[in-house]
């Protein structure tokens, strides 16, 4: 018996989201319904809604989500009902070459549920990276549910759906972050300030936070960064360098995703040095690197994509840590919202006023 909820809808590029009525069908074989707690307001959202995904509108927004499993389709043994689940945008296939060779998280064959979410009047929705999180309810596959410990807070938890995950992992699974590495992160909101949590969890010496807003250079202190660089008033590199004893650090994270702060992160680093790119660019965007340097420099230049993470790996890892008190997840919560409250979360976002808006629902 299909349900209907309140939900987020983007309804065409550029325009405010509304609240609109949700049809959630029951779960297919392989599909699972769950009774959303908390969802985060991640920029990708505000790409979906400005239409830099792409223009499959209308969208239902929403993707950094923790909640209750409420049922389950058939053949689903990975959850049942009443499991306290984070949703992920990364079910693996356990099939194709990746998964095949051991390497789930690079999966190339990742899947959605097969039914649509729609509208009233029957016009189906794109839920956001296949979730749709802004919602009451959502229709997910069952390998999109990750099972963590429900005595974690729903509000913290489910930001490991997406931005918190993807800098941890930028720094832990793709930079290799080890004990007594000097690591800088250039870009200091969600994403950076997660890199720079995760390379303190790693054990790094010395973690050096790059942003142009000294409000998020305060906060990435907070989070475990011992210096900071504020690109507004410094040569980044250089900046980086003379903290390094002239060399350059182990691991430079770059959490913007600009041609020219990716610049300043590969000249930042050390001779075998490695840089993640972990920002978001556009499509229209180019780098030029000459390649001489490219070669003479050494290392490894690397693109961190959802943090390299396996769900099933990492979520209930990371959850661990953070009821023991070694990973303040609660950090990036920077205030609790209602479904209403999505545009005020996107204009507080776009100031660089918050790390995390989270729908309580």
């Amino acid at each position: 018996m299909t349900q209907h909820v309140r939900g987020v809808v983007a309804p065409g590029k550029g325009e405010r989201v509304r609240i609109e009525t949700i049809v959630v069908p029951d779960p297919g074989p392989g599909e699972a319904v769950v009774k959303v707690q908390a969802c985060g307001v991640c920029h990708t959202d505000l790409h979906y809604r400005e239409g830099g995904i792409n223009d499959d509108f209308p969208f239902l927004l929403g993707h950094e989500a923790a909640g209750v499993v409420e049922s389950v389709g058939d053949g689903v043994t990975e959850v049942a009902p009443g499991d306290y689940v984070i949703l992920n945008w990364r079910a693996v296939c356990g099939q194709c070459r990746a998964c095949r060779r051991g390497r789930p998280w690079y999966c190339f064959a990742t899947h959605n549920a097969s039914q649509p979410m729609t509208l009233t009047d029957g016009t189906a929705l794109t839920p956001a990276l296949g979730i749709g999180a802004f919602a009451e309810k959502t229709l997910v596959a069952a390998g999109q549910c990750t099972k963590v410990d429900p005595a974690a807070s729903p509000a913290a938890a489910g930001l490991l759906g997406c931005g918190v995950m993807a800098g941890i992992g930028a720094a832990i699974n793709t930079g290799n972050v080890g004990r007594g590495d000097a690591v800088a992160v250039i870009g200091c909101g969600g994403v950076g300030g997660a890199a720079i949590a995760g390379s303190r969890l790693a054990g790094a010496a010395k973690i050096i936070a790059v942003d142009v807003d000294d409000r998020k250079l305060e906060q990435a202190r907070s989070l475990g960064a011992t210096h900071t660089i504020n690109g507004k008033t410094a040569d980044v590199v250089e900046a980086v360098r003379e903290l390094t004893d002239g060399n350059g650090a182990d691991v430079v994270i770059e959490a913007v995703g600009r041609p020219e702060t990716y610049q300043q992160a590969f000249y930042a680093r050390d001779l075998a040095g490695t840089v993640v790119l972990v920002g978001v660019p556009t499509p229209e965007m180019k780098l030029e690197l000459p390649l001489i340097d490219v070669f003479g420099r050494g290392g490894a230049l690397k693109s961190s994509w959802y943090g390299d993470c396996l769900p099933s790996r990492d979520f209930p890892l990371l959850i661990d840590l953070y009821q023991q008190g070694r990973l303040d997840l609660d950090a990036f919560v920077s205030e609790t919202i209602g479904l209403d409250d999505i545009e005020a979360a996107f204009d507080k976002m776009h100031r660089g006023d918050v790390l995390r808006s989270v729908v309580m629902l």
